[in-house]
């Protein structure tokens, strides 16, 4: 568990207390998500909530894996990707959406820890591995929802250009445009409530901690 507790703390850093992801960052974060789920299939680990969304946690690096694959191949073998605004939004895209998924679960963590530390008995009938993987579930097809959403905005922008000019597709471009922006400011607002509301929690526990 004390290695669990320090991979939450290194990605805690890097999503929630780092404006912005460096190369650094988010090697340590790889390199620790692997050590994760290595752990995680020991038969030592204990199947808990907090553990259900620990594994959540480390499966949404496999989005950046991807991510960085793709382009060390392209970089290395100069293989000639086609549509490349489609694959450049792509990888870009999977970046957000495991920013997005991170936030989201350390969260879910923090908030089971704020339970835990203040209503043990109380909160016990919610903090129960079906929620947590049902919570979890409902994480990811969100945010893989809005994924698609700025995949589908990126691609129509770029296709711009090509289309007719009484296309019913400039319709769909200006529908998917809006509702991408509204999306990304609200993605933007709800970064910083989560930053807000996570500082506030740890503060709670630290010094109930401290009290007792």
């Amino acid at each position: 568990m004390k290695d669990l507790r320090r991979y939450l703390v290194l990605k805690y850093i890097q999503y929630l207390v780092l404006s912005s992801s460096n190369a650094i960052s988010t090697f340590l974060g790889l390199l620790g998500s692997l050590y994760t789920m290595i752990i995680l299939q020991s038969a030592k680990v204990s199947s808990k909530s907090t553990v259900v969304l620990i594994s959540s946690l480390a499966k949404a690096d496999i989005l950046v894996s991807v991510s960085i694959v793709s382009e060390v191949v392209v970089w290395t073998f100069g293989v000639s990707v086609s549509p490349t605004a489609f694959t450049s939004a792509l990888l870009r895209n999977l970046f957000t959406a495991n920013t997005h998924i991170s936030c989201l679960l350390l969260s879910c963590v923090a908030f089971e820890a704020y339970l835990i530390t203040f209503f043990p008995t109380e909160s016990r009938h919610l903090r129960t591995v079906k929620n947590a993987r049902l919570t979890s579930r409902i994480i990811w097809i969100l945010v893989i929802a809005e994924c698609a959403l700025f995949q589908t905005d990126d691609l129509l922008k770029a296709s711009s250009t090509s289309l007719p000019i009484h296309s019913s597709c400039i319709l769909l471009l200006r529908f998917s445009s809006v509702a991408a922006a509204l999306l990304r400011s609200l993605s933007y607002l709800l970064g910083i409530l989560l930053r807000i509301v996570n500082v506030y929690i740890y503060y709670k526990i630290f010094f109930s901690m401290s009290n007792r």
